[in-house]
């Protein structure tokens, strides 16, 4: 099988400091692959290396059989789209202005753009439903709508590839599983790769084709929800009692991630 984005034995952390070691992944293209663990096993570490914001202290990160670091930075863009938890600098700027600057890949320095660039905007805004909101002061709308703008603004890059810490953390159920739907229909619409970490366990369980479980010591697991959970393996990774476990995948309140 070829598949589409591969890590081998890869170290990742900072300052030459490893915190997850060994990591082993292989997905096709248009999967959706979701990392869940405890915090601070390394998940944002895992991530952040892919989207090339740490250094990778070793082994080999692949995206289409083209090795990831020897990549110039414009063609990363074009083929990688970042979702983090960081706010970003958004004085003065209307939706469209922030989904805008996902065509920037693609205007030069200038950031002028074309009737073409125009268009993307549109198509972007379209597929995430925040057509409506277009003129309103990005500052000033909801939490919900703010992450469905920032998507669309990843979109906008064209990516093959979206990467995204968390994406759920600060909305109520009803935007949390807005959000992932409109993920799944991206991946059916686009042939889009999501790689992303989430603390929901039961929508991880529902939502991904590979899951990633990164423990206390690094990799645990890597397979489909079907393999990951069973054998009683979700409460020993978090190490919590299986009742616990229960309550919390039945109120899907994030318990696991405190």
């Amino acid at each position: 099988m070829v598949y589409f984005f591969r890590t081998e034995k890869v170290s990742a952390g900072y300052d030459g400091r490893p915190v997850v070691e060994d990591l082993n992944i292989e997905i096709e293209k248009g999967s959706i692959l979701t990392l869940i663990g405890p915090n601070g096993a390394g998940k944002s570490t895992v991530l952040k290396t892919i989207a090339r914001q740490l250094k990778l202290i070793s082994g080999t990160i692949s995206i289409d059989k083209k090795d990831l670091m020897a990549m110039t930075p414009e063609d990363v863009s074009k083929t990688m789209a970042i979702v983090m938890t960081e706010k970003i600098s958004s004085e003065m700027m209307t939706c469209r202005d922030i989904v805008s600057t996902g065509r920037y890949p693609y205007t030069g320095r200038f950031g002028i753009l074309s009737p073409d660039d125009e268009k993307k905007v549109d198509e972007a805004m379209d597929l995430t439903d925040i057509t409506g909101i277009g003129e309103r002061d990005f500052k000033k709308i909801s939490d919900g709508q703010r992450q469905r703008v920032m998507l669309a603004r990843a979109l906008c890059q064209e990516p093959e590839i979206i990467i995204l810490d968390e994406p759920t953390s600060f909305l109520d159920i009803r935007y949390k599983l807005e959000f992932l739907s409109l993920l799944e229909k991206l991946k059916n619409l686009k042939g889009l790769t999501v790689i992303m970490s989430l603390h929901e366990l039961e929508l991880a369980k529902k939502i991904s084709d590979k899951i990633l479980c990164i423990g206390e010591n690094g990799p645990e697991r890597f397979g489909t929800p079907k393999e990951i959970f069973k054998d009683g393996y979700i409460s020993k990774l978090f190490n919590i009692s299986d009742d616990l476990l229960s309550f919390a995948l039945d109120k899907e309140i994030g318990i696991l991630n405190t």
